[in-house]
């Protein structure tokens, strides 16, 4: 006799794992079968030129940026739409309206906000000509006097703005009290165009918080007129250090450029010295940053400030630096920021694609973590493992989604959940290993990845819950990511596969179903069943032994069961009374037929107990069906 693993009715279906049908269009000469951009891919551009003045009594911005915008599309454009995220700090903006009583992370904090939009003018042949706009919440649509012309029809926008800075910026932005001064961290600050593609148009949905962005890319020049006190770190290159910092910091700066250890550009004891800043009353930052999508400044007079060399592949170079105000620079809080700056992005550079950023800047202040192109801004308590962890986060994002440019408005798990998976591979990779985990039991995480039976991966940012927003578009893709690396794919494969992802997808603008085809084409599999299962829907996976008989005395009958609609390869452990113990790795088309599979396995004896996934790899939500076990 025998003892069979617990049964339970299964809910698969092969017909509907397997169904044959699943991209909703053919490739075409935009977007290929193959995943590729085709020949006839486009994408509009928008270069920016800003010059604001930061007022830091009264705690405002203002200037003007000038878009040069150019339409590649095959269609004139009449009008043009773009962002206006500070609106979201209005009593009234959508952002606020959606927001819960009890407050939260996007909560504007009683603060009375957003853009004030001075003139909007389009510009011809160097001349202003006031341009017609209306603003709808956190959007602008302006209608020009004459359409644009496709195919590399040009357009220069002048839009004159200000607006307050809030203290808490829905967790992007916002103004940090230490005792050395006040650290501002400033972003979304500008009027940026929303992205016209060949999948929606114009693309433009509200920001209420959650969904972060979709940006056209270019080349982006802004000044920062500031108090000589403050220290201004920004995105992209300082233009005018000899203008901007004493002879000592710019001989520091220099040096830094050619360390692999941490330069001190500004030291704690140097904070409070009058000496450490030039003898004039304001200061104009110059910056630029090309092929980005946005871009990010810190101010303070707080600021201790350090630096060291990135090693980029093929012998390049950029630079990694931190500003932190006293109460952060403990040696195991942001004294590391450097170290971690430079070890995270050496790793990215030369796994998936070369950082392309002549700056990464870590600030500390009160912004919990966010991203933005060679800039992050990350908590100033974060210290240990914490750091760590939040900036590998925040810079790994200078991949997904600032190389790459999913849109995050609608697809969150396309950055964030890209981002937390080869935020792991650098986790490991990192100083052998300081903050890598331990193995994960997949079988304990697969209660946290279906919890939240109504929602699935593919949802719109803004629609997935608050409270399942970490699991639905961080950690489940990411596992889903690990589970084709480790379980289907193999390492290998896999990371060909996601190369070729990145490599064709850098500084485009990547949908999903581009996402999809790329992995199969390079792979060379068929995962229609995986993302129809883990990404556009909440399918579970239960593998489980129904049994075992016996053929003859060197032949066993084993059958395992599917019983959760999403399949997966396995793996069966046969242990036999005699103490061999050998494992079967079967692959994901034995449930192309049904749920159950019988295989022959050859034995030197009777079998003991046989265990489907007995390294606990997969996200199989009941444990207790999983193993057989033979009666004394």
């Amino acid at each position: 006799m025998a003892l069979s693993a617990q049964q339970s009715a299964s809910n698969f279906n092969a017909y509907k794992a397997f169904e044959p049908l699943f991209y909703e269009s053919e490739g075409d000469d935009i977007r290929t079968a193959s995943g590729r951009p085709g020949d006839k891919y486009w994408q509009n551009a928008a270069d920016y030129r800003i010059n604001v003045t930061f007022d830091d009594v009264k705690e405002s911005i203002s200037g003007s940026v000038v878009i040069t915008y150019r339409n590649n599309s095959p269609e004139t454009l009449p009008f043009l739409w773009l962002q206006l995220d500070q609106n979201i700090y209005k009593p009234e903006s959508r952002g606020a309206a959606v927001t819960p009583v009890s407050g939260g992370r996007w909560a504007n904090r009683n603060f009375n906000g957003g853009y004030t939009i001075g003139k909007v003018a389009v510009i011809t042949g160097g001349k202003e000509q006031k341009a017609d706009y209306e603003v709808v919440d956190t959007r602008m649509r302006v209608d020009l006097p004459t359409a644009l012309k496709a195919k590399g029809g040009l357009v220069q926008l002048k839009v004159n703005f200000s607006f307050n800075i809030p203290e808490y910026g829905t967790d992007r932005m916002g103004i940090l009290k230490t005792k050395n001064g006040k650290i501002y961290e400033i972003a979304q600050w500008y009027p940026r165009m929303c992205v016209f593609d060949n999948v929606l148009g114009w693309n433009t949905l509200p920001y209420l918080g959650q969904g972060e962005f979709y940006l056209e890319y270019g080349d982006i020049e802004y000044t920062i007129n500031a108090p000589s006190s403050h220290i201004v770190v920004g995105s992209g290159e300082l233009l005018n250090p000899g203008e901007v910092l004493t002879a000592k910091q710019l001989q520091r700066y220099k040096q830094a450029q050619q360390s692999d250890k941490t330069v001190m550009l500004r030291a704690p004891e140097e904070v409070t010295d009058p000496a450490t800043r030039p003898k004039k009353d304001r200061l104009v930052w110059k910056f630029k940053c090309e092929n980005t999508r946005d871009v990010a400044w810190a101010s303070s007079p707080a600021f201790i400030w350090d630096a060291a060399r990135i090693n980029l592949p093929g012998g390049k170079k950029a630079l990694a630096m931190s500003v932190y105000p006293e109460e952060s620079a403990g040696d195991s809080a942001w004294r590391r920021s450097t170290e971690f700056v430079k070890g995270c992005i050496e790793h990215y550079a030369e796994k998936w694609y070369p950082y392309t950023y002549p700056v990464a800047v870590n600030v500390a202040g009160i912004v919990g973590g966010m991203e933005y192109p060679g800039i992050v801004f990350c908590s100033a308590r974060a210290q240990k493992n914490g750091l760590w962890g939040v900036t590998n986060h925040e810079f790994g994002h200078n991949w997904f989604p600032m190389i790459v440019g999913s849109n995050e408005r609608s697809h969150a798990w396309m950055d964030e959940g890209f981002n937390t998976f080869i935020n792991g591979l650098a986790d490991k990779a990192f100083n052998n290993g300081e903050f890598a985990r331990g193995k994960r039991d997949r079988h304990q995480m697969s209660r946290t990845m279906f919890f939240d039976s109504a929602s699935a991966v593919y949802h719109r940012a803004d629609v997935v819950r608050g409270a399942s927003l970490g699991v639905l578009a961080y950690y489940k893709p990411a596992m889903g990511l690990d589970l084709l690396r480790e379980e289907v794919l193999g390492e290998e494969r896999f990371d060909k596969a996601f190369k070729y992802y990145i490599d064709n997808w850098a500084f485009k603008h990547p949908t999903q179903w581009d996402f999809f085809r790329a992995m199969e084409n390079s792979s060379g599999e068929s995962l229609d069943w995986f993302w129809r299962g883990w990404i556009l829907n909440n399918w579970k996976v239960d593998m489980a032994v129904k049994g075992v008989s016996y053929q003859n005395d060197t032949t066993a009958i084993i059958t395992i069961e599917c019983l959760e609609q999403l399949p997966m390869p396995v793996t069966v452990e046969i242990k036999e009374a005699g103490g061999a113990t050998s494992k079967v790795k079967l692959p994901v088309e034995i449930w192309q037929n049904g749920g159950e599979k019988a295989f022959r396995h050859t034995v030197g004896g009777k079998i003991e107990s046989v265990t489907v996934d007995p390294d606990r790899v997969l996200p199989d939500v009941n444990s207790t069906n999983n193993t057989w076990k033979a009666l004394p």
